[in-house]
């Protein structure tokens, strides 16, 4: 997929709105399974309400994380400053917002794919098999990713490898595809919403990824916290919502035709 510039980026970031509908408004067994398919530490944390409704459900969550994150790390932050150091020291970090969010262990898989020299995920047989061993190995009924129209490398290679490995399984679940910060364009159908004190919240969790938060200052002037938190606020606004935040999800089935399929 072509990377877009920054301009263009800027002109594109929409969120197309369909009479998206509240996950509030849906009923979801327990025994649905959920996996969150995360490019790199944090993408987990981005969605971080939605994923605590679930919990709240009592939904079994699976977190999965695809790569170290370690170029995301900036040398004043990491001694000694190597990629061996960063990616540890990320990896610390989203196990301190797994504790902090109530997510076992147990729940929590580094998958360690190949990365570029960029520290992307290739998109190459190796970890399409690491994807495809571990999706199996969980079966989740409900995956949640970030959107592939998105200027983020890693976000689009780990859809175009996830999109493979669900064409091939042998049951019926959906995507649910969320809007981050590089997020092209996409259609809202289901969203979450919250307001100011579950902001603080989920302030709170982003802020447990302490390299990101601190590049974020450094080089965009405010913390991982606010840089999440406006792009829901802008979601709430696009979708006429009541409450100041949203996450908001595109769907995409296989081997189903709509959620009803999914919840049975």
């Amino acid at each position: 997929m072509r990377i877009v510039s920054v301009d263009i980026i800027r002109k594109m970031d929409t969120l197309i709105t369909n009479n998206p509908l509240s996950l509030n408004s849906f009923t979801f067994s327990k025994t649905q399974s959920v996996l969150a398919l995360a490019p790199h530490p944090d993408d987990f944390d981005a969605i971080g309400v939605t994923m605590r409704f679930f919990l709240n459900n009592g939904n079994v969550i699976y977190l999965a994380v695809a790569t170290s994150g370690a170029s995301g790390v900036e040398d004043s932050f990491s001694s000694p400053p190597t990629l061996k150091a960063k990616g540890r020291l990320r990896r610390q970090e989203q196990r301190e917002s797994c504790q902090f969010f109530g997510l076992p262990e147990s729940s929590l898989a580094f998958l360690r794919m190949e990365e570029d020299t960029e520290g992307h995920p290739k998109d190459n047989k190796t970890n399409l098999k690491i994807l495809q061993e571990h999706f199996m190995k969980m079966q989740p009924e409900m995956i949640f990713l970030p959107h592939w129209k998105d200027s983020n490398p890693g976000h689009q290679r780990i859809y175009t490898m996830f999109h493979k490995v669900a064409r091939e399984a042998r049951y019926p679940l959906v995507a649910f595809l969320n809007r981050d910060p590089k997020t092209l364009q996409m259609r809202c159908d289901v969203y979450m919403e919250y307001g100011e004190e579950t902001a603080m919240w989920k302030g709170k969790l982003l802020r447990f990824h302490k390299s990101q938060h601190q590049r974020n200052l450094n080089q965009r002037g405010h913390g991982i916290d606010e840089r999440i938190l406006k792009v829901d606020r802008q979601n709430a606004t696009s979708c006429g919502l009541d409450e100041t935040y949203a996450e908001v999800f595109e769907l995409m089935f296989f081997g189903a035709s709509k959620l009803g399929d999914i919840l049975g």
